[in-house]
């Protein structure tokens, strides 16, 4: 809700304005924040190790400190359970905390040696070492769906301050004062740890322009966005349209497709149905993992099997969507849905008794329709998924060679189903960031080998995650010293090796002294 250049936070629950009020920042107040970011971007990339990783363990700390009122606020903004909010409250101080021990262990920054040949004929060989380096100020867009793991705190600001960037934060408009609470944390451990002043800054706005502005200027050096597609395919072609282009790693969201094989469908069928009532509707379907596809071949377990998805999901309960924008987006979709010809819907969850509240639909179609609809293969972010029924498994092939990009695949089967359906695995490989067998999509792991990300469309970057260790190498260029004296190298690349890193040195990987 805003009024000119003001606007309020809306308890989605109740549709009333909560206490506070935000101002959608000018240009002025814009350049000013990324003018301070740039100014401490010269002091903090050139911190130590343990000054950043103590830095990170400080804001995790100062997170909690905000106690039960931090939780409070982002359940008034969000109509999210407290039990959920204390759940994500943990996972961003866990996440800051895991890029702390990244950080502090130091081998990330990939320090190569190479070192000289000068005797080599007929030409000699020089010393050259190379090193990875933060990019510069970062601005970062926090999450609608996530308002404490991937907003002010989240795993963009956590990655990009690991690599030794500033950051400047583009508050969600629907949770401005969960943001303020955020902010004021890591406000305080900038304070605590000695930091510059403008290694953090916190901008709000509940319009396009205020973003727009943040990506446009010319000192910021990338962009970290989570969100829908048409936001986030924004912000990258503002980006590319700039005199300096830089990069923008926008993860924008998929209908991460799932297949059941049919061995699996045959023997497992009420549990599967069961496992994918629960995912659909987990938090009331607001994940961008959350699975909008399924793909199966028309069998009696088939019936079976959309029997006991209809048992599990009408006892599911309507659930409030974080706000009226994302829950209208939501009712249009089920009624573009069924407008597609073809299309049946065949469960439904309990109907909403409460404004502002929705329910899980699931949808029937055949394999013949489904191809010629490319709506069915846009997301519709909330608790639907449509079923496919293909008529062979040659139409199951066919259907995820013609996927586009997707965050997730997901395959039920076992091993007969693995070795009938060997070809799908190298096509779903080729289609999305991370493939699950005999599980569900939603829940994403904070560890080193989690990928979250995958081709285009799900993200502008298909060689980066946004979730797990690697995602601090998104906000990272590496260079290279060619025959510099070693007073003027990093502390990486020096011979005696003081920070007791593993590096690639004439090809092997040691922490040895380079002799």
């Amino acid at each position: 809700m805003s009024t000119n250049d003001k606007f309020y936070a809306i308890n989605p629950s109740s549709n009333n304005q909560l206490e506070g009020e935000y101002t959608n920042a000018t240009e002025a107040v814009i350049h000013s924040a990324v003018q301070k970011s740039k100014e401490a971007m010269a002091i903090y990339r050139k911190k130590d190790k343990d000054s950043i990783a103590n830095f990170l363990d400080q804001v995790a700390q100062e997170i909690l400190n905000l106690g039960d009122s931090l939780l409070e606020r982002c359940r008034l903004e969000t109509a999210l359970p407290m039990a959920r909010l204390q759940g994500e409250r943990g996972r961003t101080i866990n996440q800051l905390k895991l890029f702390a021990s990244v950080v502090r262990e130091g081998s990330w920054i990939d320090a190569r040696i190479d070192t000289a040949i000068p005797e080599r004929s007929p030409f000699p060989k020089s010393d050259i070492r190379h090193i990875l380096q933060p990019l510069g100020p970062v601005a970062v867009f926090g999450a609608s769906n996530f308002p404490l793991a991937f907003s002010v705190a989240g795993g963009d600001t956590a990655s990009a301050l690991a690599a030794g960037c500033t950051v400047v934060v583009k508050a969600h408009p629907a949770h401005p004062g969960t943001s303020e609470l955020v902010a004021s944390a890591i406000h305080k451990a900038i304070s605590i740890c000695g930091m510059p002043e403008g290694t953090f800054s916190l901008i709000q706005g509940n319009n396009n322009t205020v973003g727009k502005t943040l990506v446009k200027h010319p000192d910021i050096k990338a962009v970290g966005f989570t969100g829908s597609f048409g936001g986030g395919k924004a912000l990258f072609d503002i980006a590319n349209s700039r005199t300096e282009p830089i990069p923008v790693y926008a993860e924008m969201g998929s209908t991460n497709p799932v297949f059941i094989l049919p061995k699996a469908l045959r023997e497992k069928t009420e549990t599967i149905a069961i496992g994918m009532a629960n995912s659909i509707t987990l938090g009331v379907g607001q994940f961008c993992t959350n699975p909008g596809l399924t793909f199966i071949e028309e069998s009696k377990e088939a019936n079976k099997y959309f029997d006991y998805l209809a048992t599990s999901l009408k006892d599911k309960p309507s659930g409030t969507m974080l706000s009226k924008g994302i829950k209208d987006a939501y009712e249009i979709g089920i009624e573009n849905t069924l407008k597609i010809d073809g299309v049946e819907e065949m469960a439904s969850g309990r109907e909403a008794g409460i404004s502002g509240q929705v329910a899980a639909k699931i949808f029937n179609t055949t394999f013949e329709k489904y191809s010629k609809s490319e709506l069915l293969n846009e997301e519709n972010f909330g608790p639907s998924n449509v079923v496919i029924t293909s008529k062979s498994k040659e139409q199951i092939l066919e259907a995820a060679k013609n996927l586009k990009g997707h965050l997730t695949a997901t395959v039920h089967g076992m091993n007969e189903d693995f070795d009938n359906y060997k070809e799908l695995f190298d096509i779903l490989e080729q289609k999305v960031g991370r493939v699950i067998i005999n599980g569900y999509p939603t829940g994403v792991e904070v560890c080193h080998s989690m990928v979250h990300g995958g081709p285009y469309p799900s993200t502008t970057a298909v060689q980066s995650t946004s979730v797990g260790t690697n995602a601090i190498k998104r906000f990272v260029r590496p260079i290279c010293f060619q025959d510099f004296p070693e007073s003027l190298l990093p502390s990486a690349l020096h011979n005696s090796n003081p920070l007791n890193i593993w590096r690639l040195v004439n090809g092997e990987l040691m922490k040895e002294e380079v002799v």
